[in-house]
């Protein structure tokens, strides 16, 4: 039975994979995941060749407001890249298998750096909606572990090494290059929650008290199975809204859309200036 999971998840995604292949002639080695509200980014790729997930297989499809569901490889300067517009979620009622499967077919199309956006809820006082986050570490706080199960050789070890989950190299260039633009730009611990209920003050409280500076319901999966395939990664959060009791505001998604929004200009010049600049490293 183990056996045959695990060769079926690598088959899927070699399927997925060859999908791909045969829309786009693009060899990227770059895939970004775009968060609420910052799919902007993608739409202004060179050269672009759009793929709703709907025609990958295995690609499940986003029910959130903000995330289009539609992968796109292109050009950002002179680098190809592949960039999702939107992800699935656990909360959506998703396992955790279906919320990775891209990743996994990222790996199989070439892919070594991965970028993973988010729109997160800022714990450390210090970090301003609207503020960007370059993630330092994270907390998996979502009760489960998207390695869990049957594991393939051919993807990774059966006990990966996390002690380094987000590239201290790409963390540098991220601040080289904001500075650079005039960003503000800080790194800090990201923890990841089940959803989709906001945190109580209490857990906000709880979390704080454990070493996070923003919260969310996402990249954490995406993250941890980049690492098991040797795939580097780099984490930004955009704080969209301040968690429970650090703001006496009510919390709401719409927000969350507006305030992505209007940092999507800085976020996505920062994304194309860190992408153009990681041959350079």
């Amino acid at each position: 039975m183990e056996g045959s999971a695990t060769s079926n998840l690598y088959t899927r995604a070699e399927q997925a994979a060859r999908t791909i292949r045969s829309r786009t002639s693009t060899q990227a080695r770059v895939a970004v995941v775009l968060g609420s509200g910052l799919g902007g980014f993608a739409d202004e790729f060179q050269d672009a060749v759009r793929i709703p997930y709907s025609e990958i297989p295995g690609f499940a499809v986003s029910t959130v407001e903000g995330h289009a569901g539609t992968l796109v490889i292109g050009r950002v300067g002179e680098i190809s890249v592949v960039a999702m517009q939107g992800r699935v979620h656990f909360y959506e009622g998703y396992t955790l298998e279906e919320v990775t499967f891209p990743i996994r077919t990222f790996k199989l199309l070439g892919i070594d750096t991965l970028l993973l956006t988010n729109a997160a809820g800022g714990i450390n006082v210090e970090l301003s909606q609207g503020a960007l986050m370059v993630i330092s570490d994270h907390l998996n706080l979502m009760g489960t572990n998207p390695l869990r199960g049957p594991n393939d050789e051919r993807f990774g070890p059966r006990f990966p090494d996390l002690t380094e989950v987000y590239s201290r190299n790409l963390q540098d260039i991220a601040i080289q290059q904001a500075r650079a633009l005039g960003v503000e730009i800080r790194r800090g611990v990201y923890a990841a929650l089940s959803g989709p209920s906001y945190e109580t003050p209490a857990e906000i409280l709880m979390i704080r008290s454990f070493g996070a500076d923003a919260v969310g319901m996402s990249t954490v999966p995406e993250a941890i199975v980049a690492r098991h395939m040797g795939i580097e990664v780099l984490g930004i959060s955009c704080i969209t809204n301040m968690a429970a009791g650090i703001s006496d505001q009510p919390i709401n998604h719409e927000e969350v859309m507006e305030t992505a929004v209007r940092v999507r200009a800085t976020f996505t010049e920062l994304l194309r200036s860190i992408i153009s600049n990681l041959n350079s490293n």
